[in-house]
């Protein structure tokens, strides 16, 4: 029964500060947290605690895989450096700063270590909350980044929470060993069971409902076993979205698509919700917990918060010069940006509810049975870089990102329109040999063809971007069944100009979805399984 209070209860807390943060335009994440802090202090939510395994374990894969889904394979691999830079050495160097600055308030180097860990990856979901409309190169940085950097640092916690329990020191070789272990192996659980899942997705047949289920089944397929084997689960989902990212527009008809991307969309706003629900809600048993600690775990956690800013900062600011003077290929000019344009990232360095979860998985207890030193001031100084990095940060970010004066990307607008071009002319090319084999009337192919023409001629308009085909209702069997087969032809066409580098996978998406509409619009909306 408390269950289901605590699931109604998040369900109307989520409902309230949607509606509220839509009217006064706030952002959603503080109102959220500012409900779950006033929820808490009605009876029957009182003591409600944020399991840690739920984050870990079932949050957290399902939300990362949404992410990784959404995210531009073409962009992560012309910025794999800067982003491998920003979710391992970065997260290294943030988590060292702040081991530093916890052992100087008196906690052990295993239990500071940890802290350094917990505070030094940035929160996908935070970011996605709050970082707005960035072109697509810092937008794919700023995912990519948050996605990965969480497999760097819960190794690193994994290292430091090992070491504080057992009282042994930790070595650095094994560490690095250990470190190249998850990632490598994490990689190719997910490579596997990628290609795993789009071997089950071919044969499935068309029940929506099935794929459906399997796509809510993947993230953990790939999160599970990863984790069963002591590697990044983490790097595993996202390897494992990316890959299907790649071939899922030949494996998933528009229907399925349709249903899954309503499905995904309502799940990850619960989700997201939720987390920042529970962390409001978190903050009630944390103060009990506290006892006296509670203006040590201030001081330490306004000093980390403004300490780990100050290196991202600082990051921003010396590493991309350092980079410039070693790599002067003229490829690597075209990829610089100024300080404008790099400040948005740096200052969107976002804690959330990962970084809480992992604080509160820590044990209660060392090998010899004696109360693990630090938990409670580790667990308050989290969630006051929390709040710091979402208040503080998070409040101006929208004016920060109108204030760097992005330049417009021309390439995705080129991109739409060579898309839509060569979609039309593979179409017009293919018409005679489809209006064959449908055994379609040649008035019907004639009609098909003057609105192809037609479509094709207003490509090379300036404004605006293309727009979904309108057609009469009273168009012939003949005509919607040529359109059908045409629609084959435009998909090979779209995902082989993805495949040859051509268009972005942001751009294929966009693409993808005005034929899945007008497909359905061809024919009918699906029946019910």
């Amino acid at each position: 029964m408390d269950a289901l209070v605590l699931v109604v209860s998040i369900g109307l807390v989520l409902l309230g500060g949607g509606v509220l943060s839509q009217r006064a335009r706030w952002p959603l994440p503080l109102v959220l947290i500012g409900f779950g802090i006033l929820a808490g202090f009605l009876p029957f939510l009182r003591g409600i605690a944020l399991p840690p395994e739920l984050v870990l374990l079932l949050f957290l894969p399902a939300l990362l895989y949404w992410e990784s889904l959404n995210t531009s394979l073409r962009e992560i691999r012309a910025n794999l450096r800067t982003i491998l830079l920003l979710s391992i050495v970065l997260v290294i160097a943030t988590a060292t700063v702040v081991a530093i600055v916890g052992h100087a308030f008196g906690l052990s180097w295993p239990m500071a270590i940890a802290l350094g860990a917990i505070l030094s990856p940035t929160d996908a979901t935070a970011v996605s909350s709050f970082i707005g409309k960035l072109p697509r190169r810092s937008d794919t940085i700023a995912r990519a980044e948050s996605l990965l950097n969480d497999g760097t640092a819960l190794v690193i916690y994994a290292l430091a929470v090992g070491a504080a329990v057992s009282g042994t020191p930790i070595e650095p070789g094994p560490a690095v060993l250990r470190f190249f272990e998850s990632y490598v192996f994490g990689a190719l659980i997910g490579l596997a069971v990628g290609f795993a899942v789009a071997g089950i997705r071919r044969v499935l047949g068309p029940s929506r409902v099935l794929h459906t289920t399997m796509s809510l089944l993947t993230p953990f397929l790939a999160y599970l076993p990863a984790e069963a084997l002591g590697v990044s689960g983490v790097v595993s989902v996202v390897v494992c979205g990316l890959l299907l990212s790649y071939f899922g527009p030949r494996i998933v008809s528009a229907a399925m698509r349709e249903q899954s991307y309503q499905f995904w969309q309502f799940a990850t706003y619960v989700l997201n919700g939720a987390l920042f629900v529970l962390i409001g809600l978190e903050l009630h048993p944390l103060m009990g917990e506290l006892g006296s600690d509670w203006v040590e775990a201030l001081v330490l956690g306004l000093l980390s918060a403004v300490v780990i800013l100050a290196v991202r900062l600082a990051w921003s600011n010396t590493v991309p010069y350092l980079i410039r003077i070693v790599d002067r290929r003229p490829v690597q000019r075209t990829l610089r940006i100024g300080f404008r344009q790099r400040f948005p990232l740096a200052w969107a360095g976002f804690r959330g509810a990962v970084s809480l979860a992992a604080a509160l998985a820590l044990p209660t207890e060392t090998a010899a049975g004696d109360p693990l030193p630090g938990r409670d001031v580790v667990i308050g100084v989290t969630f006051v870089v929390i709040l710091f990095t979402l208040v503080v940060q998070g409040l101006p970010m929208k004016a920060i990102v109108r204030w760097a004066r992005f330049p417009e990307d021309p390439r995705e607008f080129d991109e739409e329109l060579l898309a839509e071009q060569t979609l039309l002319e593979r179409s017009l090319a293919k018409l005679p040999e489809l209006t064959e084999q449908t055994s379609t009337s040649e008035e019907a192919a004639a009609a098909v063809r003057a609105d192809l023409e037609h479509r094709l001629s207003l490509i090379h308009r300036e404004e605006g971007h293309p727009e979904v085909a309108q057609h009469d209702d009273d168009e012939s069997a003949a005509e919607q069944s040529l359109r059908l087969a045409i629609m084959e032809v435009k998909r090979n066409a779209l995902v082989d100009l993805r495949n040859r580098g051509r268009i972005d996978d942001v751009i294929l998406r966009r693409v993808q979805a005005r034929l899945d509409l007008e497909e359905l619009r061809l024919t009918g909306p699906p029946e019910e399984e």
